[in-house]
């Protein structure tokens, strides 16, 4: 009689891996063992040294507050931005609120820019479109029930960069001291938006034009009369006074006599002349004609029949002249009037002049004091080092730029600009092949780099708001 095998005995209850395989492995093809082990390297760091080998592991996500943008890839929850949160949050390394968003043409930059504008309202922000080149933000305006303000060669509407602004308002029952105050803060913004005009026209803004042109403001305004009311000026009227100077107007300015005057300010007037008389002319020219109600949701001021001419240059001067008016308009803001402020197309004023890049790093600067969230928005980042000569002041100073925002958005870009971005931006390779290669996939794909902090985000639209940031209507009619 066959004798039958003995049962196999049952493993320990104890016991984790209950069939342990012994040192030679199993005696069967494929199942055998190595003749020698794979080299192994053994690394010891900290936890922060180990982000800056593996910078896109998920971690712990941003709070869940303001606007809801879309969804961390790695993570897969939700993604929220809300730049002034923070910056009052210190357990987020961000310092300044400022936007700067670089993405090709056609990565979804703009529908970006309107998606965070609407979802930020029910947290109350308004938005302030300072010059709509390319009328991207006409939509979104009509949907909020606002009529957009155009400017542009034949259009009835103007803008006057030396408005007064709010400090104007009530200055007869000021006391005398804040009227010096006010005075003091416009005075100051209308000289700087003055070295900048004439900047931009080649021509060099000395101490002794900066003394003419604080002289030639406070005379027409009163200021210099102790008039109890200033009146309105204009740069035509600037102008107009230069070319003809009263005899009080050449003795504060210490020029012996008229001649001596016209001969020490003749390129002074020749610069101010040529942006009355040229492709400005009838836009900036007079008192302005749009008076803004700051509680709406959005404001925004075109410059698409400027920018259909060609003129850059053009473009570039009336970007800085409302830069100028912007600035005046939220003197005076009151406590938690927060703002979005877009400068789109930001190069064509920083290719201007010194002056003209000084003026926007002010603008960057003072963001957190006037409580607004700056964004500025290029295609790619060789456009803020295109003002000025390479190794220019102003190209300094536009390169800096970057650094006075701590919250950096990187849509799709070509191969051509990786190095680009990752010798301005400090980019690993890995995070240069995010924006080069996952962002370029599908619309709405950004690197988004919040102080040292990484996040892949794929941005995600209503319907509602696919419609209002279609951008492609030329294109799709043809």
């Amino acid at each position: 009689m066959p004798r039958r095998a003995a049962p196999a005995a049952e493993p320990p209850a104890d016991r984790l891996f209950p069939k342990a395989v012994k040192a030679r492995g199993t005696r069967k093809v494929g199942l055998g063992w190595a003749a020698t082990l794979p080299p192994l390297a053994g690394y010891q760091m900290t936890s922060e040294q180990t982000p800056v080998l593996w910078p896109l592991i998920s971690g712990d996500g941003l709070p869940p507050w303001g606007a809801e943008m879309g969804y961390d890839v790695l993570s897969g929850g939700k993604f929220y931005c809300d730049p002034m949160g923070w910056v009052l949050d210190d357990t987020i390394p961000v310092t300044n609120p400022n936007i700067f968003i670089f993405g090709k043409p056609g990565r979804g930059k703009s529908a970006m820019v309107k998606a965070f504008m609407l979802r930020m309202i029910r947290y109350g922000y308004r938005s302030l479109v300072l010059g709509d080149v390319k009328d991207e933000y006409e939509d979104i305006a009509r949907f909020l029930r606002v009529e957009p303000f155009r400017i542009g060669p034949g259009l009835p509407g103007r803008i006057n960069p030396l408005d007064f602004g709010p400090l104007g308002l009530d200055w007869q029952t000021q006391t005398r001291e804040e009227q010096h105050r006010r005075a003091t803060v416009t005075f100051n913004r209308w000289l700087f938006l003055i070295r900048g005009l004439v900047g931009s026209q080649g021509v060099a803004f000395t101490p002794t034009e900066e003394r003419v042109i604080n002289k030639v403001l406070r005379h027409l305004t009163g200021w210099t009369a102790g008039s109890s009311r200033l009146a309105p000026v204009t740069i035509p009227k600037v102008w107009a006074a230069l070319d003809a100077p009263s005899g009080e107007l050449v003795a504060d300015c210490r020029y012996s006599s008229r001649q001596d005057f016209f001969d020490g300010t003749r390129q002074l007037r020749d610069a101010l002349g040529a942006l009355c008389e040229g492709s400005l002319q009838g836009m900036f020219d007079t008192e302005s004609t749009f008076h803004p109600d700051w509680r709406e949701p959005i404001q925004t001021l075109s410059l698409r029949s400027l920018h259909d001419t060609g003129n850059n240059v053009a473009v570039g001067i009336a970007l800085m002249c409302l830069n100028s008016w912007g600035q005046g308009m939220r003197e005076v803001a009151a406590a938690g009037d927060r703002r979005i402020v877009l400068r789109d197309e930001a190069w064509l004023q920083t290719r201007l002049s010194l002056e003209a890049v000084m003026a926007l790093d002010a603008n960057l600067r003072l963001s957190r004091t006037e409580g607004d969230i700056q964004v500025v928005t290029y295609h790619k980042p060789s456009d803020p080092l295109s003002a000025g000569d390479q190794g220019s002041q102003a190209a300094q100073i536009a390169k800096d730029l970057l650094n006075l925002s701590d919250v950096r958005i990187l849509m799709g870009q070509d191969e051509a600009v990786a190095a680009e971005l990752g010798a301005l931006l400090g980019l690993s390779d890995l995070q240069q092949g995010v924006v080069t290669g996952w962002a370029m996939q599908e619309k709405g794909r950004a690197l988004w780099m919040v102080g040292d902090q990484r996040y892949k985000v794929q941005t995600l639209l209503t319907p509602l708001e696919k419609r209002l940031t279609w951008t492609n209507d030329a294109i799709d009619v043809a």
